[in-house]
């Protein structure tokens, strides 16, 4: 599994520039992000992300930074432009001692990443654009318009909320941990009058110029669907830089780690880039996948305070690990107060769950359980797979301390002598098809009423 590093950081006249770099591939590959990143924020709470870094780092030296004015990085910087944060870029790489790499510019950091393959060919061995633009008003029309006026009405409206998220991520907005995620990013990232000023310097980008010089190898993705930056911008990069192998998933994330297309992209990436497919077959296997999360975790820290929503926080995950090892389950990650586990045997998924419930529930508070049974795939010391999305969204239609899980499940464990009840059909955002899903009888009891909580009582 590749290992975190705590981020270091380079001055660039008086601003410093935070970077890390992870994974000891033979390719330098060096990710611009989007208008917004933080390099530790996005690591501890994102699981998606950070299956995705590590996915590149399992064969390129991977490098990340935060632009000036975002993320670790110095935050009040003042205006820049995108040749100031070219030399942002050239410094970090200087200071890891990479003289050639590939770039991967995300969104506005494809701008920069277009400039500095045109400014500094001699450094850049090859270019990824992921849903990105060279200009948001370009000499030549694209068909399309960023909608950076209704980005920016959110931003003034709701900037720390998450709201974005349903822009950045359509497939998670729904998702109430992946909104609280958000919105502690947006928070973390960028100031609110510094988030504006992104959305202005982006209005006045503009390096079509330059892009239609670019000799390099060049990979563009796009999805179809992006709310952000529309599908058209990609396909004008696509057909103005020389050569460039243009590649499109009907899909609607932004966010290049989000989404059932995320696997597929980053296979496109480790391909174009080490001229190898990775070897699908060789990392796969079966297993059931349970992902889990606290009911309402907001609502009980406004009632009951930091300090005592943190020691139960503290005691749910020594519950939690308890009961995972005595069932004999794998834990891969955990994304604030959820937890992704994996069981060779469905049953024990089954029984861990359901004593998962009980045993949180002497804490005051409700779970919720999704399982699947499926083939994951093993990446950069994650799991991956579709069967890993559908638990996460079976999860999402549980109700407070319900464990439910597949009709592939239910088929596993006959005989075992759990109960099921049947909880309909349902439709799983982003998997396909229709899903029946039942519901495990005899799950724990529901929390204490909230005005009679042992935590509230202790509080008052």
């Amino acid at each position: 599994m590749t290992a975190y590093l705590a981020p270091k950081f380079i001055r660039n006249g008086d601003i410093h520039i935070a970077y890390q770099v992870m994974g000891a591939g033979p390719i330098d590959l060096v990710v611009v992000p989007g208008f917004m990143s933080h390099l530790e924020l996005q690591w501890e709470l994102d699981p998606q992300y950070r299956a995705w870094v590590r996915r590149l780092a399992s064969f390129a030296r991977l490098i990340l930074f935060d632009n000036r004015g975002s993320g670790l990085s110095d935050r009040d910087v003042g205006d820049s432009d995108v040749d100031e944060r070219v030399d942002d870029l050239r410094l970090v790489l200087d200071g890891v001692g990479s003289m050639r790499c590939a770039v991967l510019g995300m969104a506005t950091g494809s701008a920069l990443a277009i400039r500095f393959a045109q400014r500094h060919p001699e450094r850049a061995s090859s270019l990824i654009l992921c849903s990105g633009f060279a200009a948001a008003q370009a000499s030549e029309p694209v068909g399309a318009s960023l909608p950076l006026d209704k980005m920016q009405a959110l931003t003034d409206s709701a900037w720390g909320l998450g709201k974005l998220l349903g822009m950045l991520a359509p497939s998670q907005q729904n998702n109430p941990q992946a909104l609280a995620r958000a919105g502690r990013l947006e928070r973390a990232s960028l100031s609110p009058r510094a988030a504006r000023a992104v959305f202005a310097q982006a209005r006045h980008t503009d390096v079509a110029a330059s892009a239609r010089t670019l000799q390099l190898p060049t990979l563009v993705l796009h999805r179809s669907n992006d709310a952000v930056v529309p599908v058209e911008f990609g396909r004008w990069l696509g057909q103005h830089i020389d050569n460039a192998v243009y590649v499109e998933r009907l899909a609607d994330d932004h966010l290049p780690w989000e989404g059932s297309s995320a696997e597929e992209d980053l296979d496109e990436i480790q391909q174009f880039l080490t001229g190898a497919k990775p070897d699908q077959d060789s990392d796969r296997f079966l297993a059931t996948v349970f992902f889990t999360d606290i009911v309402d975790s907001t609502g009980h820290l406004a009632r009951v305070g930091d300090r005592q929503w943190g020691e139960t926080l503290a005691r749910y995950y020594e519950l939690m690990r308890e009961t995972i090892k005595r069932f004999g389950g794998r834990e891969i990650d955990t994304s604030g107060d959820g937890f992704f586990v994996t069981f060779s045997l469905p049953a024990r998924a089954v029984r861990c769950a359901v004593a998962a419930c009980q045993a949180v529930h002497a804490l005051a508070i409700d779970i919720r359980v999704g399982i699947h049974t499926g083939e994951c795939q093993r990446q950069g010391g994650s799991v991956v797979g579709i069967a890993v999305h559908t638990a996460a969204r079976i999860m999402a239609v549980a109700q407070p301390g319900d464990v439910v899980v597949s009709r592939t499940l239910t088929d596993l464990v006959a005989g075992s002598g759990l109960a099921f009840e049947d909880s309909g059909i349902h439709v799983l955002r982003n998997v396909p098809g229709e899903w029946r899903l039942f519901r495990v009888e005899q799950t724990a009891p529901r929390a204490p009423d909230r005005q009679t909580t042992a935590l509230e009582v202790g509080a008052a």
